[in-house]
């Protein structure tokens, strides 16, 4: 505590702004974005890698935040404060970092494969500062961002060959271990006896974490192999139609996860249909629109 305590005295409100800021780059929406950028428009191979590495992250995340259940520093220690506009989505356990696992992993993978400088060093600064950052805020101690950071490049360094190495070959064997994890923590969550004084929204967050990734993967099985069979795009295009690309495709995704969402879970429930809607969602981002590539790439460079 006594970093933490460090921090809280040098905070000023422009460097506040600036950290809730940057803290963001943690979030699930950036790690969506980014990977589906790089799936889209520089190569697909490197979007799995990130989304392998964004998956195994966060299963073992939330395993282990379930595992050791260790109170936030605030809950810790009642004299310390921190950032009220951090409190809201600060809730549940503490250890490990979730963003610090998800920016780390995600801008860490794409600083050890680039070859643009610029990209390595902006990558390599945001995996550093979203750590700091939530030691800044007051929502994570050295030890959740430490552990944290260490995970996600452990994952980055042993998932980089099997994804990246032997053209591909390997991915729909990650695939199904992936799958295997994510119906073992699914089990976890549901049939484990937990304490009773376990934090309810956490478990809660680990739950429906648990379906979400569940359905993911099974979508990723998916499209990978009906991309390797017969779909096979490319994702050259010109400069200008790429941005169209990602705007457009994003807004494909964010329709059907958002107004998927009350349908399904009329339909199956809230879990199974938070499960189908995810499943759909991986559908949507690698084969329907990625239909729409060769048009795009009409517009730009050659396709490989």
């Amino acid at each position: 505590m006594d970093f933490l305590y460090l921090l809280e005295k040098i905070r000023v409100p422009v460097l506040n702004e600036f950290m809730l800021l940057v803290t963001q780059f943690g979030e699930e929406t950036a790690f969506l974005v980014v990977a589906l950028i790089l799936f889209w428009c520089v190569d697909k191979y490197k979007g799995y890698y990130i989304l392998s590495v964004g998956f195994v992250g966060t299963l073992a995340n939330q395993f282990m935040k379930l595992l050791f259940r260790v109170p936030r520093p605030w809950v810790l220690d009642k004299n310390f404060t921190i950032l009220e506009q951090a409190r809201e989505a600060a809730s549940g356990y503490s250890f490990p970092s979730g963003h610090t696992q998800s920016a780390v992993g995600t801008f860490g993978s794409i600083a050890y494969t680039t070859k643009n400088r610029a990209v390595r060093i902006g990558s390599i600064l945001i995996a550093v500062l979203v750590p700091f950052s939530r030691m800044y805020i007051g929502v994570h101690t050295p030890l959740d961002v430490l552990v944290a950071a260490a995970m996600a490049i452990a994952l980055i360094l042993v998932l980089r060959p099997v994804v990246l190495g032997c053209n591909g070959n390997h991915i729909k064997y990650l695939f199904a271990v992936m799958l295997v994890l994510a119906i073992s923590f699914l089990c976890y969550v549901t049939f484990y006896p937990f304490p009773a004084d376990v934090d309810a929204h956490n478990l809660e967050s680990g739950v429906k974490n648990a379906y979400t990734l569940l359905g993911a993967l099974l979508g990723l099985l998916v499209v990978y192999s009906v991309d390797e069979k017969w779909l096979n795009f490319k994702t050259q295009a010109i400069w200008w139609a790429q941005m169209l690309k990602v705007l457009f495709g994003l807004i494909a995704v964010l329709v059907v996860k958002s107004g998927l969402k009350t349908p399904l879970n009329v339909l199956f429930g809230e879990l199974p249909g938070r499960l189908v809607r995810y499943f759909l969602i991986v559908l949507v981002a690698g084969i329907v629109w990625p239909l729409t590539f060769r048009w795009f790439a009409k517009f730009g460079t050659k396709g490989r």
